[in-house]
């Protein structure tokens, strides 16, 4: 299901959306959800409490804090989420790129331009579900892109997801759950307890470690070398990539 959230402190406008959404879920045969908010106040205490929302629609222009001052607070707690500002001031237009807006829409909003804003949003969510994984760091709530996960280690109850780039997000959990959660993609291997890694950047495979791209070594366990050598080469040409002997 995709969570949407309408934040306007005109409840007129928040009625007209609501409704735009209904004839879009239902004409498109979407599942989707969603909650009203009449100030960014509102919205924010949600959001703190753990809510994730996948697209949001913000006014700009409202009572005692605007859209914008609003969206950069919801940034510091999610970092992946659509920001929309639906509002009838282009005046902060140019602002919104600075919390990554998906989109900038002057009202009034028509309904074939809003299902067409829709039909874009919901793609890009649909792509980043189904290939992402959400996590609870300390600093909130964090969507990681799969395909950019190098490796995780586990120490403890932390799980600590390196980033290609070199980014690195710290989640509570165990290795055991993360496993299990990521079965369904071919490409994560568990040469090790402690580790989970992405076969895309494997670069060496030796007797004692696997090297990967950012040069990071995981250890192999004794006896298990050739093991791990038959998982990646079964991944490897499932891929159609070519391996030499």
């Amino acid at each position: 299901m995709i969570k949407v959230a309408f934040c306007d402190d005109d409840v007129s406008v928040l009625g007209e959306v609501s409704a735009l959404v209904d004839q879009y879920r239902v004409e498109r045969n979407q599942e989707i959800g969603y909650a009203a908010f009449k100030s960014p106040l509102e919205l924010l205490a949600e959001v703190e409490r753990g809510t994730r929302f996948d697209i949001l629609f913000l006014d700009v222009i409202m009572p005692g804090q605007n859209g914008i001052s609003a969206a950069k607070e919801i940034r510091k707690y999610d970092s992946s989420v659509k920001i929309i500002f639906l509002t009838s001031s282009s005046e902060f237009a140019v602002q919104s790129y600075t919390v990554n807006a998906f989109f900038y829409q002057l009202k009034p909003i028509s309904r074939e331009s809003f299902f067409r804003l829709m039909d874009s949003v919901v793609s890009e969510c649909e792509k980043v579900q189904q290939n992402s994984l959400i996590l609870r760091c300390k600093s909130g709530i964090t969507q990681i892109d799969l395909d950019r996960l190098v490796y995780c280690e586990v120490n403890g109850r932390t799980l600590i997801f390196h980033m290609d780039g070199g980014k690195i997000y710290e989640s509570s959990g165990s290795m055991d759950e993360l496993c299990a959660q990521l079965e369904v993609y071919e490409c994560f291997l568990r040469p090790h307890r402690s580790y989970l890694i992405n076969m895309e950047y494997i670069q060496q495979i030796s007797t004692r470690a696997i090297t990967l791209a950012d040069r990071t070594e995981i250890p192999i366990p004794h006896g298990k070398c050739s093991e791990i050598k038959n998982q990646y080469l079964e991944y490897a040409f499932s891929r159609k990539q070519v391996v030499l002997s």
